[in-house]
């Protein structure tokens, strides 16, 4: 009976000393940045699948986090509650890029930060990460000016040759590689990352090509798409 109420006394106590008003606010602040960190991540993302389906989801993820930790962190008992139903749970999430790992990370970060309390905290690390991240992006804009693109040729024509399109495209480019090459007796499709020579327009590369085969198709796509 005095365990019982030991355990009672300890899961009370740490309710006690949530005040429901400093919840409310630290909610309302997560949701902020959450937002934030939302309309950041649409504007200035590179990410080219999927981003307003992720983005949609950044204030529930953080909501959600922010809730686990404001439970948890009053008991003892709920955390390794946590833990338990935590190691039966398989995440399958389709993140392929990097960038999209970050910004979930930060959403994850903000719910942890003010569900736990550390509003000042929170809000002045993520305010300085989001603007390393937007001076960053400025610098590389400023800095780094690449003719690097994906290119994606379909051709039915069997007297078209891979290697004669390859011979059109070196004219154009400073650099070739291939990744991926489709053949059979319906349907060619070649995809290739070309790096254009400078002052290189794309409209003379297209027409040179179509000039080979008049069916042939032609598709550029920015060279950061995954494959």
């Amino acid at each position: 009976m005095e365990e019982i109420l030991k355990l009672q006394e300890l899961t009370s106590s740490g309710f006690a000393q949530l005040s429901i008003i400093e919840i409310m606010f630290n909610f309302a602040m997560c949701m902020i940045m959450a937002f934030i960190i939302k309309i950041f991540y649409v504007r200035y993302s590179y990410s080219l699948t999927g981003k307003i389906h992720i983005a949609s989801i950044m204030p529930i993820l953080a909501g959600v986090i922010f809730l686990v930790i404001v439970i948890v962190k009053s008991s003892l008992a709920l955390s390794l509650g946590l833990v338990g139903a935590l190691s039966i749970v398989r995440f399958r999430t389709p993140i392929k890029e990097p960038e999209e790992l970050v910004y979930l990370f930060l959403i994850i970060a903000i719910g942890l930060g003010y569900g736990a309390g550390y509003v000042l905290e929170t809000t002045v690390i993520v305010s300085s990460i989001l603007a390393i991240i937007y001076l960053t992006l400025s610098f590389n804009k400023k800095s780094v000016k690449t003719n690097e693109y994906n290119l994606v040729i379909d051709w039915k024509n069997s007297d078209v040759r891979f290697e004669s399109l390859i011979t059109i495209v070196s004219e154009y480019t400073d650099s070739i590689k291939l990744i991926r090459l489709d053949s059979n007796k319906n349907m060619n499709t070649a995809v290739l990352v070309i790096n254009l020579i400078f002052d290189t327009k794309l409209d003379d590369l297209l027409v040179k090509l179509q000039s080979k085969d008049e069916d042939l198709n032609v598709t550029f796509f920015e060279a950061k798409t995954n494959w």
